[in-house]
């Protein structure tokens, strides 16, 4: 006789594999940013970091991001997101952070602390600009990069 009860553990098991599944996708939906008067921050997902506006060194636009290597992130249609490392600086293992959710528009490039890189965008272009012209007026930050 074939007994016609189901294993629930599967089932659960399958269900909160759904779920985490759907939880990390909308986590990195979007980059969340968060700024005050001395800090800027930057979410998406699994990656953040934060930048003490006192230490950086500029903020400028750039049109694409350079060729680098993937330590670890992800690219999905119009996305990239994670951790690079910059072919020209493979010696001195300096990651580049990248946060872009279209990467059809132009990126904020920070410098910070001399030599670290973040690359970023928003999904909206005019929250782009508006960030970045309070970046670059709140920061006394260079136009142009080092």
């Amino acid at each position: 006789m074939h007994s016609s009860k189901k294993n629930w553990i599967w089932t659960i098991t399958l269900i909160v594999t759904i779920i985490c599944c759907a939880a990390v996708l909308i986590l990195h939906v979007k980059n969340w940013v968060t700024s005050d008067a001395n800090t800027l921050g930057l979410r998406s997902g699994f990656y953040n970091i934060e930048i003490p506006l006192n230490e950086l060194d500029s903020v400028v636009f750039v049109e694409r991001i350079p060729p680098m290597q993937r330590l670890h992130g992800f690219s999905a249609l119009e996305k990239e997101k994670g951790i690079f490392r910059e072919f020209k600086d493979s010696l001195t293992d300096k990651k580049v952070h990248v946060f872009v959710d279209n990467i059809n528009q132009n990126k904020v490039k920070l410098v910070y602390k001399d030599s670290s890189y973040v690359y970023f965008n928003l999904k909206d272009s005019v929250e782009t600009v508006q960030l970045f012209q309070k970046l670059s007026s709140n920061t006394g930050a260079l136009s142009e990069p080092n």
